[in-house]
């Protein structure tokens, strides 16, 4: 049996670094004339279980020139086609949110590594993880003065490298940029100001770390989080503390609308962080936020489910089975049909594998994976990956399962193998 998967949506025929801003409309997929007639420069994975958006299916999926062009249900093994022997195939992964690349930036406290090696050592493990689409969260806002917090400016200089990294045609899986804007902080009006609408930044995420709320209403993980990565003896960690509720009197408001403002003007999607409440959900609601990352309550996942805001949760959440931060387990609002999308924050290789574990807990491998593909794709505005669809792009990875733990075989990247 053929089954036509059409996309529906417009088609992103390049891949640029950033996303197609929402006032633009591409031209409707269709096949390339030589992929059509000839098939020249196609492949065909054969005798694989194809992870569709709402179902696991036994067949097989053509694509050429990076697209996907056929999908075909059973078992048998065409000439030619690569017989997968009953692996999985899924479209690759979307990841909204991950931190990862800061840690290549300072692979030890107080210890810099060049951000070029530091940006593609990000994007291959990346791509050996199974991700093909990542919005690199990138800090804009800095602390200068001289309290030993160690949070200099580099996000301005960070994005032009992304950039040239991508112009050089370096990076294996696809790029885009994810500004998290610290409220509480001394730079953050001047540093968003150096971004411009022409760079097409995807995400801009509003974060107050300030102890005593929202992530860390729990102080005490605070010190524990920070003391652990940073050496203060109690007088000065008590300054320190001092301090950043100085700054969140003093420049929290302000921040807070000048990131809102700068969403807008950059066309990006605006994301709310660790909302607790229902009136911090209301309030992030009233500015347009459409995508809540890892709000710490169930009241505040009720109320972004309520309000149409898509809820992101990190898959190292689920997988230790709480949250570090001592705040709501992802595996609590799973079961509430309150986890829409999934996050790998701080472990890339956890994003597979959550989704995996919330297929289990779903009864549903389908709909565990859409919360690391399709949802997330969906929800910044990429109608063009994310789904084993005709007219998608060739974004793949093949796995097995050993004891329910995912085993990647390959990446593929718009139709190229990245890992």
């Amino acid at each position: 049996m053929r089954i036509f998967l059409l996309a529906g949506q417009p088609h992103e025929r390049c891949d640029p670094l950033l996303r197609a801003p929402s006032n633009v409309t591409a031209e409707p997929f269709a096949v390339p004339n030589q992929c059509a007639k000839q098939m020249k420069n196609k492949t065909i994975f054969a005798n694989a279980r194809l992870i569709l958006k709402d179902e696991v299916i036994l067949g097989s999926l053509t694509f050429c020139d990076g697209v996907i062009t056929d999908i075909a249900s059973g078992g048998s093994v065409p000439a030619g086609a690569l017989d997968l022997e009953g692996s999985y195939l899924a479209p690759g992964l979307v990841e909204l949110h991950t931190d990862n690349v800061e840690r290549h930036l300072e692979p030890r406290p107080k210890v810099s590594w060049p951000f070029r090696a530091a940006i593609l050592a990000h994007d291959r493990e990346l791509a050996g993880a199974g991700i093909t689409t990542v919005f690199d969260a990138i800090r804009v806002g800095s602390i200068l003065s001289d309290t030993g917090a160690g949070y200099p400016k580099y996000a301005r200089q960070m994005t032009d490298e992304i950039v040239a990294v991508q112009a050089a045609g370096l990076f294996r899986i696809s790029h885009h940029i994810h500004l998290r804007a610290e409220v509480c902080s001394e730079t953050l009006i001047e540093e968003l100001d150096e971004f411009s609408p022409e760079e097409r930044i995807g995400i801009v995420s509003m974060m107050d770390h300030t102890p005593g709320q929202r992530q860390f209403g729990d102080i005490s993980k605070f010190e524990t989080y920070v003391r652990g990565k940073r050496s203060y003896s109690d007088e000065a960690w008590e300054r320190y503390i001092a301090f950043l509720y100085g700054l969140q009197a003093e420049y929290g408001a302000k921040h807070e609308a000048a990131t809102v403002a700068a969403a807008a003007r950059l066309g990006a999607t605006l994301a709310s962080h660790d909302d607790t409440t229902e009136a911090q959900v209301a309030a992030s609601h009233s500015y347009g936020v459409t995508v809540a990352e890892f709000p710490t309550t169930v009241a505040a996942a009720d109320a972004c489910h309520a309000k149409g805001i898509a809820t992101i949760m990190g898959a190292p959440n689920l997988i230790r089975g709480g949250s570090h931060s001592g705040n709501v387990a992802a595996e609590e609002l799973a079961k509430l049909d309150r986890l829409d999308i999934l996050s790998s924050d701080y472990v890339p290789a956890g994003l597979l594998m959550a989704a995996v574990q919330l297929g289990a807990l779903w009864g549903d491998l389908a709909r565990g994976m859409r919360t690391v593909t399709d949802t997330p794709a969906r929800a910044v505005g990429l109608n063009d990956r994310g789904a084993l669809a005709v007219g998608q792009r060739a974004d793949l990875i093949r796995f097995t399962l050993q004891d329910q733990t995912p085993v990647l075989q390959e990446t593929w990247s718009q139709g190229r193998r990245a890992s």
